[in-house]
């Protein structure tokens, strides 16, 4: 039995000798005999970290065996039958890739470079890599392939790469987000204030109009009616946009878009909200244009002139008007209804 384990060992030590580096490590004995030899195999993945610490600095066998056995299962396993992602074609030359199944870094990263290759051949131009968050794991291999970050939901992440040697256009992130000022105005000729909680008007006592982001898939008329209802509970109805302006630079550095719209009142009982309003009335509308920071703020000045202007009958805003799209989507488009008239 001895000379059988002298025998096995033996073997194995001479197999591993040609390729193992300088992972000898001797016992407290001088025998040759009692050295062990670690396999150099992907040493850079487990250097440090999985490498037992021994009092004696002793490595045995049967620990750095099974070590090795499970990376030996990990990556030429991967290399020895490299297959091709699984994409779909967009519509604009380039192919999709869904990561849908958990993946190994070092076979994703293998298949990767195989299906690069492969569609450079194929003169493909964008290649886009959705990444659940489940498949996060993947993401420094994309990466290290010449991947970049496009954009971020929160379930996933997306990266592209640009294949042939000509100018990149593949479009930038979304660069501008929308938001909505609601001018409302009741039959006593007092407009809907509120004074917020948070935010560069926090604790400045001015009272200003309500305002909000658009939502994803939202309508701009419809988001107008649903921040009135959310901060003051006023049940409203859409009229007009009244105008709007650009700003750039502002909001994690994205550009804004700020739709003014005029809506009418439904209902009067205001219910602050708690979470965001400090506090909200109903407020004659000269004292709303008598507040300094109204006078010295040119655009807010200008915003209200509009408004009362519009009152007045002296100036048209844009309707909506609801209309389907070439894929038999409604869409909303505003017009001037009184120019418009004879469409």
């Amino acid at each position: 039995m001895m000379r059988f384990r002298a025998i096995t060992s033996k073997l194995y030590s001479s197999r591993l000798l040609p390729t193992s580096t300088s992972f000898l490590t001797s016992s407290s004995s001088s025998s040759s005999s009692s050295f062990s030899v670690v396999p150099p195999l992907l040493a850079r993945s487990f250097h440090g970290s999985i490498i037992p610490q021994f009092k004696h600095s002793v490595l045995f066998p049967r620990v750095y065996m099974s070590t090795s056995s499970a990376l030996l299962d990990e990556e030429p396993r991967g290399r020895r039958n490299i297959g091709l992602l699984k994409a779909v074609e967009d519509q604009h030359g380039g192919v999709i890739i869904n990561m849908e199944e958990s993946m190994n870094s070092y076979v994703f990263a293998s298949m990767l470079e195989a299906s690069l290759s492969q569609w450079r051949k194929q003169g493909k131009k964008g290649v886009w890599i959705k990444l659940p968050r489940e498949h996060s794991n993947l993401v420094a291999s994309a990466v290290e392939a010449g991947f970049e970050y496009h954009h971020a939901e929160p379930d996933h992440l997306m990266l592209v790469y640009w294949i042939p040697d000509t100018p990149n256009t593949i479009p930038a992130n979304a660069s501008h987000r929308i938001s909505i000022g609601a001018f409302v105005i009741n039959t006593k000729m007092e407009v809907l204030v509120v004074q917020e909680k948070n935010g560069r008007f926090s604790g400045k006592g001015i009272w200003k109009l309500p305002t909000g982001a658009v939502n994803e898939g939202e309508d701009v008329c419809a988001a107008a009616i649903r921040e009135v209802k959310e901060e003051t509970g006023i049940e409203t109805e859409f009229v007009q946009v009244l105008a709007f302006r650009e700003r750039h630079k502002c909001f994690f550095q994205k550009s804004e878009i700020l739709f003014i719209c005029m809506l009418q009142p439904h209902s009067y009982n205001i219910e602050s909200q708690v979470s965001e309003i400090e506090a909200a009335q109903w407020m004659p509308i000269d004292d709303y244009v008598a507040q300094p920071f109204v006078q010295e703020n040119e655009l807010f000045n200008f915003l209200t002139k509009v408004g009362l202007s519009k009152l007045n009958g002296k100036y048209h805003g844009f309707s909506t008007m609801l209309t389907s799209t070439s894929c038999n989507k409604k869409s909303h488009v505003y017009i001037n209804t009184k120019d418009s008239a004879d469409l």
